[in-house]
């Protein structure tokens, strides 16, 4: 078993997401395989080294290693284009000039992270193209699919359907997008078992079906809980985004903080006193399959929004 954690070096890694790398890291020690690390730095403009190497410094704090980190998303840029033009010469590529708010429109769903693509650019006539082209707006390309539905049986949030639209491979700034960068790199990566959070279940029977067309092997899928603040959001860089550093300066030490995260997997934190320890505890079927909420005494002082 080969799983994998692929964080964005944008900031530091908080607590949500050291669980999530923690889950991901048993899982795979417990099947007898390993976890790689992927940087995966497709946003260049707010990623930097000196944010990858905190990250990498908070999972080896609490004991989370891993081979070195051979992939960085923003070195594979021809590999992801020699993707795409494969695509295309199968006439599954097109020009999309859509805005996300004219997609969000069209579908009278203003608010939603996330819609399904309408189809408003596949079937441009001439001379609708020629005057999307005038207008100077640069297309994004997108997937020609037959909106399939998928089937995603995975090991923790269980069956679901994943409808299927077409999904964007490269954005109208010419970066190639996220669900086309990470199943081209699981496959040469030879990732075996896919655990993340359950915000991007949504996105999974595109990426299955992105796998099928490339004849690439579909990984396991593990989609957990995400960790929430207080006030039952998740976690995010503004909203409760405690980390190591936070929780180190007001005297709670790494070790602790592997022993609480231990106790939010179902594992007795009693019997934790390394990281290893954590995978001859774990049992699957002991994770829970709710939301984890922050101690409380770890949220007083830390950032609510701000």
């Amino acid at each position: 078993m080969i799983g994998r954690f692929a964080p964005s070096p944008t900031g530091p890694l908080h607590v949500g997401n050291l669980r999530t790398a923690l889950i991901a890291w048993v899982m795979a020690r417990t099947s007898g395989g390993h976890m790689l690390v992927r940087i995966e730095d497709l946003d260049r403009a707010n990623s930097s080294l000196a944010n990858e190497q905190r990250q990498l410094a908070a999972l080896a704090a609490l004991g989370i290693d891993h081979p070195p980190v051979e992939v960085r998303q923003s070195e594979r840029f021809d590999r992801y284009r020699e993707v795409i033009e494969h695509l295309r010469s199968r006439d599954l590529v097109y020009e999309c000039y859509c805005s996300r708010r004219e997609i969000r429109e069209a579908v009278n769903a203003p608010h939603e992270r996330e819609v399904q693509y309408p189809g408003t650019c596949r079937e441009l006539s001439n001379r609708q193209r020629a005057e999307r082209v005038e207008s100077g707006r640069p297309p994004a390309l997108r997937l020609r699919t037959e909106s399939p539905v998928l089937i995603v049986d995975d090991v923790v949030a269980g069956v679901h359907e994943s409808p299927v639209d077409d999904f964007v491979l490269q954005r109208n700034d010419g970066v190639p997008a996220y669900n086309l960068a990470v199943v081209v790199d699981d496959e040469a990566q030879g990732v075996t078992q896919v655990v993340r959070g359950d915000d991007l279940l949504f996105s999974t029977g595109r990426q299955m079906h992105l796998q099928t067309l490339l004849g690439y092997r579909t990984p396991q899928y593990a989609h957990v809980p995400l960790v929430v603040g207080g006030d039952g959001e998740r976690l995010a860089k503004r909203h409760g985004a405690i980390t190591l550093d936070d929780l180190a300066a007001r005297g709670i030490e790494a070790s602790r903080v592997l022993q609480v995260l231990a106790d939010s997997l179902g594992v007795d934190p009693s019997t934790v006193d390394r990281a290893a320890d954590v995978v001859s505890g774990f049992r699957l079927s002991a994770l829970p399959r709710t939301p984890w909420m922050i101690p409380e005494q770890w949220r007083d002082g830390a950032a609510s929004g701000n």
